[in-house]
């Protein structure tokens, strides 16, 4: 039985380096985002200046990994083999959760789930223990390190309020200040707020570097002979100062004489920063837990007792963590750091958050998300209204944005905001994020991250009148993903516990089975998913500004539209036939996307628009009706698939045979009329559109005979009111579905051969 505590141990190191990995494509969006939001420097250049910053974060970080040992319970109420399985039970637990939530692209706070896997899986021994012992359910407080949780707890959730708020004030102040022509400003102004944000991120890199070092109990007489780390928090208003005043002073003196652009300077000196701020203060996150497994089990075994009688009182003593597995733990960051896709997958979803103008919204907005944004309008028309005039003017005028071309091929290229607001987000992390540490709490740096970025970009209005619902959504969302991160990992780690507890070696050995193949479903998952994303029949965006080039470029996204259709249509007749409600369920989800690639063509009208030369402003008419049959064509599909899923999952009847067969014919059919119609668009032969057009006939002919003949059929024979409605639908659904295609191969047929301006010619009327 003894050796199941090295199995464990043993374990934990594996599971240490899994989390260390999610752990950093969840929390990479803390130290990136402001960098590669604002393209200030290269994505390299930000790669390797955030490995700097995360390997000497790690080395830093010993003294924060006291948090897993006796930061949230009391270990010398509990024994050896309980302190065990409530590790493992974190462990478990914790890798799960931020791989799932990694997975949907959504960054929560590795702190929040070490807390609170931590606190379950403690209060559910607890439990345990008192009920074994017949004493009362009061008593778990004697078990809780309850001062300390609280602190911690109330420090996480009030950091998101506070980072909020100062991240919109500063940025207020900041724009007011610099406004968005920060570049024309004098440079006396450049350096005073150079030298405001590479004080506060460099004293943030004192607290957070050198108190994590055996040099932070040094005592010097230079500083009065008393330690570095009080001196720092004790003197922190002398140290500003004259950190401000050093630094205005190079500032000026480098955009003066070495022409640096003081802006990208704060923000790779701000990368740096948070990344040594998030290994230093995450990494307890990812190995703190291991490392005080691997620590309990050499007193154990030194011991000699017996792990049901071994109390685990050493864990309050302060044991130094060893550089070298600080340092092995860094390495693996930052390898994770270069080679993770999600870790740019969760960086994408607050970049888009926060970014300037307009952009594919991913959240759609919720009744909470309205009111707010409601409210919000309403605040701000009463304060419009009791500022002066000439005051709301100047405001006004330092928020005007500069004009920039509003072509589409220049909407991906532009940063997602200006290094202004990267620069605040920077300073204003660092600052929280120092003043945090002085305190000792473990705050969570994706809580403070986020929250400034979602701040700053508020106060710089980058949430506009067609984005704010969206963006409030998604906010919310993000803070709701935080809660249930918090819930989740109380529930889920005391459950895993009392599992582990009664069922020993062989509930951690299915556990831990069971851990791994939920990762690597996960993996195989977002693979599949991205790869989805990349299917070469994904949708394009037209690009030129000449008719003759729009019939070129919309000839693909036709093409594509057709096959995809061919396929979803088949698919359906076939889920029907053999009642195969998987294929139906796919198929729903697979016209749902096509829905949205052409909905977000749609979106792209205005740009596309604006982009046309004087002479072919016609090309808009053709793109318009092409975009709009296409939209037929996807609504047709929508409901063809909703239909035949809702049919086979509510159990009706099964279609007869010769509906079966009826149907096939049709779908035989239509095969070969999009079969030949993407060839031809595939091939740019443009005159084959005329030989299909010709065919259209036979199939509207052959829908409308069934048509005939179930109604014949249900006046004699049919039984079945659902699959009757179901059929008619289906034929009269397929004959829009035709109508629509017909008429764009009609545009087509009619732009290319004609050779006139699109603006020309006449939208065919529906049959």
């Amino acid at each position: 039985m003894d050796n199941i505590y090295l199995l464990i141990v043993i374990a934990l190191a594996v599971l240490a380096v899994a989390d260390l990995v999610v752990g950093v494509s969840n929390d990479a969006v803390n130290f990136l985002n402001s960098a590669i939001g604002s393209k200030a420097i290269s994505f390299r250049t930000i790669m390797i200046v955030a490995s700097l910053g995360m390997i000497c974060g790690t080395v830093f970080s010993s003294g924060l990994m006291e948090v897993a040992r006796k930061g949230i319970f009391n270990p010398g109420e509990f024994f050896f083999d309980e302190i065990m399985f409530i590790f493992m039970a974190v462990m478990i637990t914790d890798i799960l959760l931020l791989d799932f939530f990694n997975t949907l692209g959504m960054p929560t706070s590795t702190t929040v789930s070490i807390v609170f896997n931590l606190l379950g899986a403690a209060v559910a021994m607890s439990l345990i223990k008192i009920v074994a012992d017949n004493g009362s359910f009061t008593e778990v407080v004697n078990y809780i390190n309850t001062e300390k949780a609280i602190q911690i707890i109330s420090g996480i959730l009030l950091s998101v309020v506070v980072a909020f708020t100062i991240g919109a004030l500063v940025q207020w102040i900041s724009r007011l200040l610099l406004s968005y022509h920060f570049e024309k400003k004098a440079t006396w102004v450049a350096a005073l707020f150079g030298g405001a944000a590479l004080s506060a991120i460099t004293y943030f890199i004192f607290m957070k570097g050198i108190k994590g070092t055996p040099y932070a109990g040094e005592t010097f007489d230079l500083i009065g002979g008393v330690k570095i780390k009080d001196f720092l928090e004790d003197q922190w208003i002398a140290i500003a100062s004259v950190n401000f005043v050093v630094w205005s002073f190079l500032s000026y003196v480098l955009m003066s004489f070495a022409k640096v652009n003081i802006y990208k300077l704060i923000i790779g000196v701000g990368t740096f920063a948070l990344a040594l701020a998030f290994a230093g203060n995450d990494l307890v996150n990812f190995i703190g837990v291991p490392i005080a497994a691997w620590q309990s089990y050499e007193a154990w075994e030194a011991a000699g007792i017996p792990a049901t009688e071994f109390s685990m009182e050493v864990l309050s003593k302060k044991v130094p963590t060893p550089t070298l597995l600080l340092f092995l733990s860094g390495v693996i960051m930052v390898v994770t750091l270069w080679l993770s896709k999600k870790a740019r997958y969760v960086a994408d979803t607050e970049i888009n958050l926060s970014r300037e103008g307009e952009a594919k919204e991913r959240f759609q907005p919720n009744f909470l998300s309205r009111g707010l944004v409601r409210g919000s309008i309403l605040v701000s028309k009463y304060f419009n209204s009791i500022l002066p005039s000439s005051m709301k003017s100047t405001i006004d005028k330092q928020f005007e944005k500069p004009v920039i071309s509003l072509s589409r091929d220049k909407v991906h290229q532009l940063p997602a905001f200006d290094m202004v607001r990267a620069a605040v987000n920077l300073m204003v992390a660092g600052i929280l994020i120092s003043i945090a540490t002085s305190y000792k709490l473990p705050l969570s740096t994706t809580y403070v991250t986020f929250m400034v970025a979602m701040g700053t970009s508020l106060a710089d209005r980058a949430w506009g009148a067609e984005s704010a619902v969206y963006r409030v959504a998604g906010v919310l969302n993000v803070i709701g993903g935080w809660f249930g991160t918090a819930i989740i990992a109380f529930i889920a780690a005391g459950t895993v516990l009392t599992i582990i507890n009664f069922g020993k070696g062989a509930a951690i050995a299915i556990l831990l089975f069971t851990a791994v193949l939920l990762l690597a479903r996960n993996y195989i998952a977002y693979n599949k998913k991205a790869k989805e994303q990349k299917a070469e029949d994904t949708l394009d965006r037209a690009e030129s500004s000449s008719i003759q080039g729009v019939i070129e470029e919309s000839a693909g996204n036709i093409a594509r539209v057709v096959k995809r259709t061919n396929k979803l249509y088949t698919n359906s007749i076939n889920g029907l036939a053999v009642q195969d409600l998987s294929l139906l369920k796919k198929n729903k989800k697979g016209v749902i996307k096509l829905s949205s690639e052409i909905d977000d063509l749609r979106d792209n009208i205005f740009y596309f628009i604006k982009n046309l030369d004087e002479a072919s402003i016609g090309a808009s008419n053709f793109y318009i009706n092409i975009l709009g049959y296409l939209q037929d064509m996807a609504q047709s599909l929508e409901y063809i698939t909703k239909i035949s899923h809702k049919h086979i999952n509510n159990n009706h009847k099964k279609l007869k045979y010769n509906q079966i067969k009826e149907l096939k014919e049709i779908d035989a059919e239509l095969e070969a009329i999009l079969g030949e119609t993407k060839e031809a668009f595939d091939n740019r032969s443009f005159e084959e559109i005329g030989a299909v057009l010709q065919s259209k006939q036979k199939l509207f002919d052959m829908v409308s005979d069934k048509i005939q003949t179930q109604v014949s059929r249900t006046r004699t024979e049919e039984s079945s009111p659902k699959n009757t409605t179901l059929y008619f639908s289906l034929l009269l659904e397929t004959k829009d579905l035709m109508t629509a295609t017909m008429n764009l191969l009609e545009q087509y047929h009619t732009a290319h051969d004609s050779s006139v301006a699109p603006a020309t010619i006449d939208t065919p009327t529906e049959e």
